[in-house]
């Protein structure tokens, strides 16, 4: 059975920890695309342009199968990977949580650092609103000029909500059914010959 629905952040708010002078900032937001955590990613730097590290780590996509962990230049796996923990165990995806580091002079060692941006991430996400995010599909409809009121009608009628409209060039519109309580839109309109049906994606 494909899944229905998947549990993200909303709002977050940055968290910042003490040890032995250095100090960890931890910072989450959503993100559904690695387009996405690029940018955020960027932006974080240009944020703490003095940071002595960045470290981050990622899950994305509606079965959370689009992980990545960084260490951004500490000891391998001392620093992303227990980020990366910190998401899977809070049972969460499209997802990116970070943390800055400025170093304050006395080395933790790998097992401080481990400690260290585990309990950063993981205070940011206890921290964060969550919501559970219900998917939906959406479809490409295109019809004629004569068939844009009888498609309308039929939407409306079976409140199918559009979020796209084109009636320039070609007449479409792409809208979005939830699928919890799925909606046939292919048997809804299939009196209409001419009336074409593609489905987009899942999200």
């Amino acid at each position: 059975m494909s899944k229905q629905s998947y549990t993200s952040i909303i709002t977050s708010s940055a968290v910042e920890i003490k040890e032995k002078g250095s100090k960890f900032i931890g910072m989450a937001v959503f993100c559904k695309t690695e387009a996405e955590v690029k940018s955020t990613l960027e932006a974080w730097h240009e944020e703490h342009p003095s940071a002595t590290h960045i470290c981050y780590g990622y899950r994305l996509g509606i079965e959370g199968d689009k992980t990545r962990a960084n260490d951004d230049g500490e000891p391998n796996n001392s620093a992303g990977a227990p980020i990366l923990g910190q998401i899977m165990s809070a049972e969460i995806t499209n997802v990116l949580v970070g943390v800055v580091r400025y170093y304050g002079g006395t080395k933790l060692g790998v097992g401080g650092l481990i400690q260290a941006y585990k309990l950063a991430a993981k205070e940011v996400l206890s921290g964060s609103k969550k919501k559970r995010y219900r998917l939906a599909d959406y479809f490409k409809i295109d019809f004629s000029y004569a068939e844009m009121p009888l498609v309308m009608n039929v939407l409306k009628r079976n409140q199918i909500e559009i979020v796209r409209t084109e009636m320039n060039a070609e007449c479409f519109v792409v809208v979005k059914c939830g699928i919890v309580e799925p909606v046939d839109v292919n048997g809804l309109l299939a009196m209409y010959s001419s009336v074409k049906i593609e489905f987009i994606e899942r999200k």
